[in-house]
C-alpha cells in the first residue's frame, strides 16, 4: 500500500484540512428558511437550485484527497489502525482535554488564505453555537470537542486517515459515498464476500458491529467513550458517515437504537457546518467556562 503521501497539513492533496470542511459546505449547502429541520432524509432539506453535479464542480485537491481516501480504506487497513492506536490508548500520549485541544492548535496552516483562526477557535464557534441555542451542557461539550481527534495528523497519519466521509468497509459500497468512482481502485472490489448489501454482517446488526473507514471521528470515539451520554457518543462517531445521516443509506445494518440516536447526529450537523465564520471567539473570556465545563465530564487525563 503506498502511504507515503505527507500527513501533516499543507503537505497532502488537500492545502489544509479545512478545505475537506469548507468542501463540505459546498455540498450541502446551509438550508434556506423555512425548509425541513435536519432529522429527515438530508434530500429533503435542499432547494431545487441546490441539485448539481458536486463532481463537476469540486476542486482538484478534493477529488486526489478522495482519490486516495477510497484507494486505502479497506478491511485490512481499518484493522490495523484500530490495533495500532485503540489497542494502545494512554501509551502515545496522556493529555487532559484542554491540553489537546491546544495541541490541535498546532494543525493551523499559515498559508491558509481563508481564514486564520486556530482550531481551538472553530471548536469554540461550534459549541458556542449550540450553547447560545439552549442545548444540554453535554452537548455544549460535543460541539468543543468532536473534532480532537484531527490530532491522528500530528502523530504522523495522512489526511486520508483523519478526515473524509466516512462509510463501512466490509459490505457493498453505497453510490452515496462522494465520488464513488475512486472506489474502483480499492482492493477490497477484489473480495466476494464484501461485495453483498450486509457483506460480513447481518441485516440489523448495528453500527456498534460494523467497521467504520478509520479517521478522526472513530479515533476520538474511543478515546471519550467512557465519560459521556450515548448522544454525544453517536454525534462524535458518526458526524463524517454523511451517507447515512443525509442521504440514508446502511439502513440494513442499523438497528433501533442507532435509528433513534440519529436523530441527534442531524441535530449536530448543521453546527459542524455552518458556524464557521471570521469572527474570532474571545478565548480568554471563554475558557473559564469550558475548563468547567470539561472537568464536570472528563477526569484531568485521558489516554489518547
Amino acid at each position: 500500500m503506498n502511504t507515503g503521501e505527507r500527513s501533516l497539513v499543507g503537505g497532502g492533496p488537500l492545502d489544509d484540512l479545512d478545505q475537506w470542511e469548507d468542501d463540505l459546505r459546498r455540498r450541502y449547502p446551509e438550508p434556506a428558511a423555512g425548509a425541513a429541520p435536519p432529522g429527515g432524509n438530508g434530500n429533503r432539506s435542499k432547494q431545487p437550485e441546490q441539485f448539481r453535479d458536486y463532481r463537476a464542480d469540486a476542486r482538484p485537491q478534493v477529488k486526489e484527497f478522495y482519490r486516495l481516501h477510497h484507494r486505502h480504506q479497506t478491511v485490512d487497513f481499518v484493522r490495523a489502525k484500530r490495533t495500532e492506536y485503540l489497542s494502545n490508548l494512554g501509551q502515545r500520549r496522556r493529555m487532559g482535554v484542554w491540553q489537546a485541544l491546544e495541541f490541535l492548535n498546532t494543525l493551523v496552516d499559515d498559508s491558509d488564505p481563508d481564514t486564520s483562526l486556530a482550531q481551538i477557535e472553530h471548536c469554540l464557534q461550534t459549541s458556542e453555537a449550540i450553547r447560545r441555542d439552549g442545548h444540554p451542557r453535554w452537548f455544549v461539550l460535543t460541539g468543543l470537542i468532536h473534532d480532537l481527534g484531527k490530532i491522528l495528523c500530528l502523530f504522523g497519519e495522512p489526511q486520508w486517515a483523519v478526515v473524509g466521509d466516512t462509510y463501512p468497509v466490509g459490505c457493498a459500497w453505497s453510490e452515496q459515498i462522494v465520488f464513488p468512482e475512486f472506489l474502483a481502485d480499492n482492493p477490497d472490489r477484489n473480495a466476494p464476500e464484501y461485495q453483498t448489501a450486509c457483506g460480513i454482517y447481518s441485516p440489523g446488526c448495528g453500527l456498534d458491529n460494523v467497521l467504520m473507514s478509520w479517521g478522526h471521528d472513530e479515533y476520538l470515539y474511543h478515546v471519550v467513550r467512557d465519560y459521556l451520554p450515548p448522544e454525544a457518543l453517536y454525534m462524535i462517531r458518526y458526524h463524517s458517515f454523511y451517507p447515512a445521516h443525509r442521504d440514508g443509506a446502511y439502513e440494513h445494518l442499523m438497528n433501533d437504537a442507532d435509528r433513534e440516536y440519529f436523530r441527534w447526529v442531524r441535530a449536530f450537523n448543521p453546527y459542524d457546518l455552518y458556524t464557521k465564520s471570521a469572527e474570532r471567539p474571545d478565548l480568554a473570556k471563554l475558557r473559564p467556562y469550558y475548563e468547567e465545563l470539561v472537568a464536570e465530564f472528563f477526569p484531568p487525563t485521558l489516554a489518547w
